[in-house]
Formats: C-alpha cells, sequence, structure tokens
C-alpha cells in the first residue's frame, strides 16, 4: 500500500489538469498514489488522465456530485495511511508531500497538517499574493474565526482521523461521507470545525507556501451572498453540537467571515456590496478591528474608496497588488 493517497477532485478542467498532474507527479517523496475523480466533466478532463501512463495515477469516473462529493469518492478509494487534497487547477510545490509526511509522522497527535499558499493567476504566474497563517496553536475557535488551512488543496489528513468523522447518511448506498455533500461552499470549513468539536485530533501547519492556489479575479462579488448563505448554514446544523461554544465565538466569526467576503468584493471593484459588507462586519463585532487593525481598516478604506465615481477600475489593480481573493 502507498504511504500517501492524493486525491484530485476534477470538473471540467482539462485546461489545467495536466499541470496539476504534473506538478503532483514531480512530488520527492516516492510513495504516493494519485487518485483523480472525474465528477462528471463534459470536457476532455477524463481523455487526459487516461493517456498517461504513470501506474501512480488512477482515474475514477461518476456523475457529478460536487467538490465534496468527488473528495469523498476519491478518500473512499484511497489506499494511503495519509491523504492530501489538491484541486484539479492548483498546484503543489515539489517538496510538499515529504515535508508533511515527515510533519505527520513525527507528531502522531496531528490529524491535519497544512501550508501557507501562494496565489497564481490563469495563466500560472505569481500574484506575489500569500496566505502565510498560523501554524501552532490551532484550536476550535481559531478555526471557526481564520481558518488558517485556508483552502482545500493545503491540507494533507491522516485516514485515521477521517475515520473518526465519517458517517453515511440516510440514502447513501454507495460509501461513507466525509465532507458534507448537501454543502456546494463552506464544505471545508464544516469539516475542519466538525473534527475540532468532535475529537481530540490537532490541527497544525507547516513553514512555506508549499501551494500554487489558482485565484480568478473577475465574478467575485456576485458569489458573496450564496457564500455567507453557506456559512450561515454551517454555524446553524453544527451549533447544536457545542452551543455555549457557538454563542460565545459566532459574533467576532461572523465579523471575519463579513470581512473576508467584503475584501472579495473589493477584489471586483464592487464598492456598493464591498461597503454593505463591511458595515455588517463591524456591526456583528469589533474583534477583527481590534486584533488585525492594519488589515481590517485596509478593507473598509478600500471599500469606501470604491464608492466614489471611477473608483472601481483603480480597486480592482490595488486589489490584486494587496488584496487576497480566492476562486470566483
Amino acid at each position: 500500500m502507498p504511504k500517501a493517497s492524493i486525491i484530485v477532485p476534477a470538473y471540467n478542467v482539462a485546461e489545467t489538469l495536466p499541470e496539476t498532474l504534473s506538478s503532483l507527479l514531480a512530488q520527492t517523496a516516492n510513495d504516493f498514489e494519485i487518485v483523480v475523480v472525474d465528477d462528471g466533466s463534459t470536457d476532455a478532463t477524463a481523455e487526459i488522465v487516461q493517456r498517461l501512463s504513470d501506474p501512480r495515477i488512477r482515474l475514477i469516473s461518476q456523475d457529478n456530485r460536487g467538490l465534496a462529493g468527488a473528495r469523498n469518492t476519491g478518500i473512499a478509494a484511497a489506499r494511503g495511511a495519509y491523504i492530501g487534497l489538491c484541486d484539479g487547477d492548483d498546484l503543489w510545490r515539489p517538496g510538499k508531500l515529504a515535508a508533511h509526511i515527515a510533519h505527520l509522522d513525527a507528531r502522531p497527535e496531528v490529524g491535519i497538517s497544512y501550508s501557507g499558499s501562494e496565489f497564481i493567476d490563469a495563466a500560472s504566474r505569481p500574484l506575489s499574493l500569500f496566505q502565510r497563517p498560523r501554524l501552532r496553536g490551532v484550536d476550535a475557535a481559531h478555526l471557526f474565526r481564520r481558518n488558517p488551512i485556508g483552502n482545500g488543496s493545503a491540507p494533507v489528513l491522516r485516514r485515521a482521523m477521517l475515520d473518526r468523522v465519517a458517517y453515511r447518511p440516510a440514502g447513501e448506498t454507495q460509501r461513507d461521507w466525509w465532507f458534507d455533500e448537501t454543502f456546494r461552499q463552506s464544505e471545508d470549513i464544516e469539516m475542519w470545525l466538525r473534527l475540532a468539536l468532535t475529537t481530540d485530533w490537532e490541527v497544525e501547519g507547516i513553514p512555506g507556501a508549499l501551494t500554487l492556489y489558482r485565484v480568478n479575479g473577475g465574478g467575485l462579488s456576485a458569489n458573496t451572498g450564496r457564500q455567507l448563505a453557506a456559512w450561515e448554514r454551517m454555524v446553524e446544523k453544527l451549533a447544536p453540537l457545542n452551543p455555549a461554544f457557538f454563542a460565545a465565538h459566532a459574533p467576532a466569526a461572523r465579523a471575519y467571515q463579513l470581512r473576508y467576503l467584503a475584501r472579495r468584493a473589493v477584489s471586483d471593484g464592487d464598492g456598493p456590496r464591498a461597503r454593505d459588507l463591511v458595515l455588517r462586519a463591524l456591526a456583528s463585532s469589533r474583534r477583527p478591528l481590534a486584533e488585525e487593525p492594519a488589515k481590517t481598516l485596509t478593507t473598509c478604506a478600500a471599500a469606501a474608496a470604491l464608492t466614489l465615481p471611477g473608483a472601481a477600475r483603480l480597486g480592482r489593480i490595488a486589489a490584486q497588488r494587496r488584496l487576497s481573493y480566492p476562486k470566483g
């Protein structure tokens, strides 16, 4: 059995998948498999994988179940003790898997090992933007507020940890769920927070921007409403696990979430939406202002500036330099 399995959810990523797989095959660790889950693609995604002759790659094709469903299918098929996740348009630096394996080998109490990320554009060019998350002392409250894991291509998970949070909902006849497939957004933080609230596994990062995370600069703010609705549904779902925890931490976590969405709107030059989200963040909690004043004030200033005539284009240019944002 391989030491590690890398799950690649792939939906209509024929344009980026060859580069993704090349980055994974170039890992300095040598005891791993790659499980590509073609999630009902209508392009050449499956054909690209089928043309590769590397025995470390396996292809599973299924009807579209969404990102969470593709990950679950890959996890169910994985044979490794450690399971990495890499979306079909992101990249891993060559030493990433080896670094996570060494970390998990040395720290048996850690269930999720993650790294920082560097942002790249559609042409794989660096954007000089980074996620440099907190690496140690990450508890459930910090996960809820700031989600240092950051994105779905950053973590490598311990299989034994995943087995603790697996479940099979009514009507599922094929395999267990780890990620909740009823979520099309916020499925990552739902899983990480559920793990933190129901098990004693630790979450810990390792140094370096070992993931190259691809972002799209346009059309970001249109998704902020759906993203917020998914986040609120995640809170509603998990609150019964620990009502006191959510009563204590939800206002600050909501403020951080609203600030994050405001930065997405700023990156898209959507001043009115950004300003509305900033005001809602401040009304929910002033904790982001106290804990991260520079980032919060920059977001407020950028949102305010974008409401001025002719500011949208300049705001987008400035945002690409100083504001990080995820895929649209």
